[in-house]
């Protein structure tokens, strides 16, 4: 089943995507389940957002590829490497990923995003699966200067527009199904890499961070990125694609004044 959060006719919305076509339900299925109103939106008519707005966190891990911790220059860590991005980075399908003036490099960083569907708190691996509602792609864009600058990632991996979530979430992704994250920008394939190569599996992850925080229905755990991360500039298109959940495009702009 793949869940969209769309808007129409100005309002926010969400539906079952169905040949085409929209079956728009009564509410956020995290919360309200899956009734549906009986109407039937065509994908024409709509606009897509971000499937999910987290609650409270964005929980990452670092370095969870080993390609891509050696071409950062170290190993893969024995244990996941956790940071938070704010709920305030998220955008959606088309929505323009922001560089900032603060920045001069930024880069893509394409991952398999795992939304939680139900209260996880120091749940065990075997249980991990449980408590999540599906799988979407994300984009972990990072200002890689300013990562190496300030020592520690949270402004680097937090401002505005740095985690483009989409198209939809997928309940019934499989990951063992030998799916394969692609980043293309401006359609040139940046990344190529399978999900199985990750060093800590989703459910390892969830049971790892729900030890430390309590994990609530709509956060949003984006597992790491593949070797190939590189810079892109204003004016370019980012692609991200994970076998059996779509793509997930994002323009790319400078910041002007109006942005503040």
């Amino acid at each position: 089943m793949r869940i969209v959060r769309f808007s129409h006719q100005d309002a926010i919305r969400f539906g079952i995507l169905d040949e085409g076509e929209l079956v728009v339900l009564t509410g956020d299925p995290l919360f309200a389940g899956f009734e549906t109103t009986g109407e039937r939106v065509p994908l024409g008519e709509i606009a897509l957002l971000a499937p999910v707005i987290p609650r409270s966190k964005i929980v990452c891990v670092g370095k969870n590829y080993r390609d891509h911790a050696a071409e950062m220059g170290g190993e893969a860590p024995a244990a996941p490497l956790l940071f938070l991005k704010p709920n305030t980075a998220v955008i959606g399908p088309g929505d323009a990923i922001v560089r900032p003036p603060q920045s001069q490099r930024t880069d893509f960083e394409g991952e398999l995003a795992v939304v939680i569907g139900r209260v996880a708190k120091n749940v065990s691996a075997s249980d991990a699966l449980d408590h999540v509602f599906g799988y979407t792609i994300g984009n972990d864009v990072t200002a890689r200067d300013l990562q190496r600058s300030d020592g520690q990632w949270a402004r680097a991996k937090g401002f505005d527009t740095f985690c483009p979530l989409g198209p939809a979430i997928e309940t019934e992704f499989d990951l063992g199904g030998g799916a394969r994250i692609v980043t293309r920008v401006d359609g040139e394939v940046r990344q190529d890499g399978p999900i199985s190569d990750m060093v800590h599996s989703v459910p390892d992850i969830i049971a790892y961070a729900s030890a430390a925080f309590t994990l609530l229905p709509g956060d949003v755990v984006l597992t790491g990125t593949p070797a190939g991360v590189g810079p892109f500039e204003a004016g370019q298109t980012v692609e991200v694609e994970i076998t059996g959940l779509g793509t997930l495009r994002n323009p790319v702009r400078d910041a002007s004044r109006a942005d503040g």
